[in-house]
């Protein structure tokens, strides 16, 4: 078995990268079996249960209110929607529903009260639940835990460093302080990044050193290539290359022999043949369904083709861990405490963020102005 270690440095993990393509992919593949089964493979479905409207500015995404995306606000999804689609998820192969909300952070109150009936509802449908809400507090995590909450999703995105080119309205600090509060609880924790935002090759370790030093490390850690989404201040950066996502995630498996690696974003620009280099890789995890969020993905039924020309099979639910317990609202040991915690707001600027917000601007007050021409000449 491939020790796990919590103190890889930098230089270390870009020796790893760096290495003949050969060379990675072998030692990758060994330690990969070393802990996995190489023919089974995690399928996730996400689900976004809120779209739109965020307040954030992450430079990657187009559900931030203020760039021009096209993307349309919808209200938080009712419990039986979510449930019927977690049911065709099921249906589909996959053993885990991850929920997004476009939230900077949880709040207490009748929304989130909703969202914690949703976890209960998938539980009980023998399925993982995994959410994705914005920042969380030691209490609502505790909530979250006791509804049945198996995985809680809160990606780094980037090293330290490069963080501050990317957003501006959160600090990396309060990344970690969210996975500090998941890790009080008997939940999973689910971090990774995205590469292709016009980071360096340092900076790609230096996320990795920032996961793999967590102890204990992520039980799931998802690399996404960036979907560059007109409107988005990055989309003019070049897609990422496959051998780039190969080289990520051998990498990744390597420092984090434990961990299931998600081959995420991005796969709609993969070939099959990239696809399965990343499987062999160390990648045993997808996301499944023709979005994630917002951005295209691989149709279902076309994955389980691929899975079974490759001879993969799906991993069922709790291969991992234990089915988390389902407490009923009724009987709830925590309440909402109605937390105002003071997440950071760096609040630097970030030119291209900047720029894109200006953009938006100058879009929306164009179509402002033409609507009233329109409503003029019925008149």
């Amino acid at each position: 078995m491939s020790e796990t270690r919590h103190n890889w440095t930098k230089e270390e993990i870009l020796e790893i990268y760096n290495k003949p393509l050969m060379e990675l992919l072998y030692e990758a593949a060994t330690i990969h079996r070393q802990s996995h089964d190489p023919n089974v493979v995690q399928v996730s479905t996400l689900l976004s249960i809120k779209t739109g409207g965020c307040s954030e500015d992450c430079g990657y995404c187009p559900q931030a209110a203020r760039y021009h995306t096209g993307v349309e606000g919808d209200d938080l999804m009712g419990v039986s929607q979510v449930k019927a689609q977690a049911l065709r998820a099921k249906a589909s192969g996959s053993s885990r529903v991850c929920m997004g909300a476009a939230w900077r952070n949880v709040k207490d109150g009748p929304e989130f009260d909703q969202v914690l009936e949703m976890v209960r509802t998938i539980n009980k449908l023998d399925m993982e639940v995994c959410c994705t809400l914005g920042m969380l507090t030691e209490n609502q995590a505790k909530r979250l835990a006791e509804a049945g909450l198996y995985a809680y999703n809160h990606n780094l995105d980037t090293s330290e460093e490069y963080y501050k080119e990317v957003i501006s309205t959160r600090g990396f600090e309060d990344r970690l302080e969210t996975i500090d509060n998941v890790r009080k609880t008997n939940v999973t924790v689910c971090s990774g990044g995205i590469i292709g935002m016009g980071e360096s090759l340092e900076d790609r370790a230096g996320m990795l050193v920032a996961l793999s030093t967590l102890n204990p490390q992520p039980e799931s850690v998802p690399i996404n290539a960036l979907v560059a989404v007109d409107g988005t201040p990055m989309e003019d950066e070049k897609p990422v290359e496959i051998w780039e996502m190969i080289r990520m995630v051998a990498t990744t498996r390597i420092v984090m022999p434990e961990t299931q690696v998600r081959l995420s974003a991005g796969r709609t620009q993969m070939s099959r043949e990239g696809q399965a280099m990343c499987f062999f890789a160390g990648a045993n995890s997808i996301f499944a369904g023709d979005k994630l969020l917002t951005t295209p993905n691989p149709d279902v039924s076309e994955d389980m083709k691929m899975f079974e020309m490759l001879g993969l099979k799906p991993q069922k639910p709790f291969t991992k861990r234990v089915q988390p317990q389902t407490v009923e609202a009724t009987e709830s040991q925590y309440e909402a405490m109605g937390e105002k915690p003071k997440w950071t707001r760096p609040e630097h600027k970030i030119e291209r963020n900047e720029a894109a917000k200006a953009k938006a601007k100058e879009i929306r007050q164009e179509i402002k102005e033409n609507e009233s021409k329109i409503v003029e000449e019925v008149k």
